[in-house]
This record gives C-alpha cells, structure tokens and sequence, in this order.
C-alpha cells in the first residue's frame, strides 16, 4: 500500500483548526479502502513560533519538508506580528525556497452556495486562476532609505524574466488546453506599465502559437474586475502577475460565494519539490478557537492535492462529498449565511465519505 508524507503546517488563527480537520477527511479517505494512507507530520511554525524562536519557522526547515510528498498549509498571518514579517517569514519562504511557480485557484459556485452574481448561473463562472508565484511584484526587490526623515524614500520592484514569464504562460496554455472550453484569458496592466508587462504580453504571443487548438484573448487587470462581475461566462481560465492573480482570486472566491470555501495550490510543475496546498482565506483571529472556521476551502485544497499525488478517484470522490455537503443548508458555517460548526461540517464530510459505495473508492 502507498504511503504519503504530508507536512501539515497549520500556522495561524483558524489554520489551526481547518488544517486538523483536513488530516481528519484524508485519514477518512484512506480508512475507506482507497488503497493509500498518509503519514502526517505536524510542524508548528508562525506566530507562537516567531514568539518564542524571533522566526517565522527554523532556517533549516525546508530541509525538514524536502522530503515530504506535499504540504498542507493553514494560514499566516497575526494581528502582533507585522505582515511583512509572518507572511515572507514562512508562506513565502517556502513558496520561493521550493520554487512552487504556478499558483492555481479554481474558482466555481458550489451547490447549494448563494452567489452574489444574481443574474449569473452556476454553470457561469467556473474558472482556473493561474498566477505567477515566485517573481513579479513580490519578487522582495527594494529598500528603504532615510528612515524617519523627511526625504525618506522606499521602493519595490516588480521583477520579471524571461524564463519565469515563459514557463507560467506554458503552464497556463497546458491548463486552458486540458479544459473542456480551451480559453484563456492573459490579464496585463502593459498600457501604463511599458516595460515588464510589455513583455509579458509579447512572451504570451510567443507561447500561445504552441497551442493553436486554445483561444486566447488579453485583458487589461481593471478591466477584468468589471469582465468578472459583467460577464462571467466569458471566462474559463485566466493567468496573472503574482499581484494581479491575488487580488483578482479574492475577487472570484467572493463572486462564488465566500472566501472560506476557495482553494489554492502552489505547485513546483517540474515535481523536483513538494507542491503546497492552502485554502485562500487568511488567518481570521476575530473567529479563532469558536468553532466557526468553514474548512470547505481546505477540503478542496486536500482535493487539489490528491489530485497531485495522482490519486485521481479519491480526489473526485472528495469532491462529489464536498458538493453533497455544500447543497445542505443546515451545514453551512457563518460565512455561508449558516450556523454549522467546523466540526459538525467535518464529520458530515467523513461519514458521506464512509458511506460511499466501495467502487467509488
């Protein structure tokens, strides 16, 4: 029987207690004869650790994961420690040191989630997001000078390559290319940025005559705001500079009903590291330790990296159940409009799972 190495880092606030719950499903997943198990090891790095250690997690701590067969990721982010310091201190570090380019946020309205598009059919908006993670405007280029004085001046750089551009607007052409729909969307800001996003559109020329079977089309980034909202339809997959895509995927979890149901997956395509999987919502400290966390987004995320491992059955049953629990209204969480607790949506998840007829498995 296959075993995986899964690195469970919960971090901060409620990734704490969705993290927990999606070791719980997988295990659920694995106890129902799918022909696999996990072995969990649990890393407790963030903010209690920055307090305790001055560091996000250990400097040699990618060495601790290097091995793993993937990561499951809760959140960072405390309301004591500043942004900057909890965010490259441990997401980033780990994104960057293990080169996970490809950042992938698929984006639909789940059954039984009241969307805020009322207009707009569920089979509407079913979208990829694909976004460049390991340069652009969060490539950490900049500084700061004169502290506290009057000329005080501070600078970030957005940096993009060649190599980096061209290997996400592959990624990005492969993704549309395997979808029913074939289209991609290139969002850019070239028309005021003139020079990394001019070349950003001209890499995307370039690789877009590998794949001659998908259609494609350019979208200026405010624009596609108003695409999004207007004319959802219009999309299928999408790819964005590091800062584009984040803020356009928080857009598309809102548009689908809630940030607490989004996934994410970071992924290393070359499979030389292991690739991480987080849900998109943040630490959320005003919900911490109430049991009102929806783990929907993390058990989504746990579909995404099933389908990683290439267990491909597991992944579709996880998801059919996800969508049986989403259509009953009585286990939504707040964030849904509902009052369900993490736990009560959690063992609703393991017992459909259990209940599954075995050649789902």
């Amino acid at each position: 029987m296959k075993t995986y190495k899964i690195a469970c880092i919960p971090g901060d606030g409620i990734g704490q207690e969705v993290v927990p719950a999606g070791q719980t499903v997988l295990a659920a997943l694995a106890a129902a004869g799918s022909g696999f198990k996990f072995d969990f090891e649990n890393f407790g790095w963030g903010g209690d650790w920055f307090r305790a250690h001055g560091e996000m997690m250990p400097a040699a701590g990618l060495d601790a994961l290097r091995d793993k067969d993937a990561i499951l990721f809760g959140s960072a982010g405390d309301p004591h420690i500043p942004d900057h310091i909890t965010l490259w201190g441990l997401r980033l570090k780990i994104c960057q040191g293990f080169d996970q380019y490809a950042n992938v946020r698929p984006t639909r309205i789940l059954p039984g989630i009241d969307a805020p598009l009322k207009r707009c059919q569920p089979a509407d908006l079913d979208w990829v997001i694909v976004r460049e993670n390991s340069e652009g405007e969060y490539s950490g280029v900049g500084g700061r000078v004169h502290q506290g004085q009057p000329i005080e001046a501070a600078t970030d750089l957005s940096m993009m390559t060649r190599a980096g551009v061209e290997r996400i607007m592959r990624y990005a052409f492969r993704l549309a290319q395997s979808r029913p729909r074939k289209l991609l969307t290139v969002v850019t800001k070239s028309n005021a940025q003139r020079h990394a996003m001019v070349m950003w559109d001209e890499i995307a020329l370039q690789i877009s005559k590998e794949f001659p079977d998908v259609q494609w089309d350019k979208e200026l980034v405010d624009a596609a705001t108003a695409r999004m909202v207007n004319r959802p339809a219009s999309l299928d997959t999408l790819v964005a500079t590091n800062l584009h895509a984040d803020i356009l995927s928080d857009l598309a979890a809102a548009l689908a009903g809630s940030l607490g149901i989004a996934p994410t997956a970071n992924i290393d395509p070359e499979r030389r590291y292991p690739s991480m999987f987080e849900p998109i919502h943040g630490s959320a400290f005003d919900i911490m330790g109430k049991g009102l966390a929806n783990p929907v987004g993390t058990f989504w995320s746990c579909v995404m990296l099933l389908e990683h491992l290439g267990e491909l059955d597991a992944a579709r049953l996880l998801m059919q159940v996800i969508e049986q629990v989403t259509a009953d209204p009585a286990l939504h969480t707040r964030d849904l409009g509902g009052s369900a607790s993490t736990q009560q949506v959690t063992q609703a998840v393991c017992e459909r799972i259990a209940a599954a007829p075995a050649g789902r498995h």
